[in-house]
């Protein structure tokens, strides 16, 4: 193995179709998957379908429950009916919270039932250091799992349900008239070769991502976590993609790797692992200049590791800033093809909910009328309640205390008033296509 990358938690590249493992850091210690989480919600949906008890016509609802999440989200208004269809590709490319749960809720008829099917599934498919919370991968320490791990989950992804590939290769959705895009896209339109999968972040995990690449008809698969920014898990794993491409399928598998080496990292990882910067980048993932670039690290006088002298000029605008186009195209490549977001509606959802069943395979007999309605998540129930405390301000009740001051006076109809949504609208006024700015994680109690 050629030495680690200094800034990046764990990561992980195998051979998808052999298991075989070219590359490796702290594979099988414990992270936090953030939206990774996703990829399971996506798994045990295309499995329902596969075995009938769903179809991608199936109806979602949106949920007092599935509401209350916190961004990324869509924010449609309970009682909201979309497709399974139209819930994956949000939750694969627009990684929508709310959306995460209520298909949840319509697969495993509660989002405490799906959370047990995903834990089924985890120990089924041998992803022997994860625990599963929660269908969306916000906060919550108690859910862990390792580079491993998602490494066997996504080689299952792509062999057990090869026609569902689709779904994780898009850079951006079109709801109506906003483009949504993925965080994955510049890997998407850059990177020759590229599948996709899904990426992830809250700051107790860093940047993670999951990334398959197809070239010359073999297919590897990298699980990246805990970068320090977006374009460093991106650049990182076109690097990894580049050299695991000259190596061959042969060596240890990756359900050979066992054990723990590590616990996951202490809160506010985030705040401990910065950004490499424009200088940083180009140190580290240069393409132009590969001799420098990514895991060549050169010794210095003390047998420690220094990353090789940059040349600023080339990639600095006139005004002293970095000229982040140019940092692009050098640590990922030009974009190779033209930015297509994909056209996403509700589409026409059938009157029979997913057939739920519970984490014991009885059928569960709920309606689509009763699907708005499940309990809360205890364990977010809890965080929400702590969130709310430490928020709870005296700056935030002045706050308050003037938008609702603002909505009291608010004519009818008038963009001021929350009560009076036009006709047909399916948004929440406020939380439609919010920013995904996850919130803290709490302290472990």
């Amino acid at each position: 193995m050629r030495p680690a990358q200094a800034d990046i938690g764990a990561y992980i590249l195998v051979d998808a179709r052999t298991g075989a493992v070219l590359e490796q850091k702290n594979a099988t210690r414990k992270w936090y998957p953030a939206s990774l989480t996703k990829m399971m919600t996506a798994y045990v949906t295309f499995k329902a379908i596969r075995e009938g008890r769903a179809s991608l016509n199936s109806a979602v609802v949106q949920s007092k429950n599935s509401i209350s999440e916190p961004p990324s989200k869509m924010g449609f208004k309970v009682g909201t009916r979309f497709t399974v269809d139209t819930a994956l590709k949000i939750i694969l490319i627009k990684s929508a919270n709310d959306v995460a749960v209520a298909l949840g809720e319509a697969i495993g008829g509660s989002e405490a039932n799906f959370i047990a099917m995903m834990n089924a599934e985890a120990r089924r498919l041998g992803m022997t250091n994860t625990r599963f919370t929660n269908p969306h991968g916000l906060p919550d320490n108690a859910q862990v799992t390792t580079a491993r791990d998602l490494a066997i989950l996504a080689m299952a992804l792509r062999q057990d349900f090869p026609e569902s590939r689709d779904y994780y290769k898009h850079p951006g959705i079109r709801f109506g008239k906003k483009a949504l895009r993925s965080a994955n896209r510049e890997f998407l339109l850059r990177v020759s070769g590229a599948n996709g999968m899904k990426t992830g972040y809250i700051c107790n995990s860093g940047y993670n991502v999951a990334a398959s690449v197809t070239r010359r008809g073999r297919t590897l698969i990298a699980i990246i976590l805990g970068a320090g920014s977006g374009l460093e898990r991106t650049a990182f794993a076109r690097q990894l993609f580049d050299e695991g491409f000259r190596k061959n399928g042969r060596g240890q598998k990756v359900t050979s790797l066992s054990g723990s080496s590590g616990a996951p990292p202490a809160d506010g990882y985030c705040r401990r692992n910065k950004s490499p910067g424009a200088k940083g980048y180009m140190a580290r993932f240069d393409t132009e200049n590969k001799t420098r670039g990514g895991f060549l690290f050169f010794a210095d006088a003390g047998g420690g590791k220094k990353e090789a002298e940059v040349d600023e000029s080339g990639f600095m605008l006139s005004n002293g800033k970095p000229d982040w186009a140019k940092i692009l195209d050098r640590t990922l490549g030009p974009r190779q093809v033209a930015y297509r977001p994909i056209q996403v509606g509700l589409g026409k959802p059938s009157g029979t909910p997913a057939a739920a069943v519970s984490a014991s395979g009885a059928p569960l007999s709920l309606s689509v009328e009763e699907i708005p309605l499940p309990a809360a998540n205890p364990v977010r129930r809890a965080q929400i309640e702590i969130r709310g405390k430490l928020q709870k301000t005296a700056a935030a009740a002045t706050s308050a205390a003037a938008i609702t001051e603002k909505t009291t006076q608010a004519r009818p109809g008038s963009a001021t008033d929350v009560s009076t949504a036009a006709p047909g609208s399916i948004f929440r006024k406020g939380l439609g296509f919010a920013v995904p700015v996850p919130a803290p994680s709490p302290r472990k109690q």
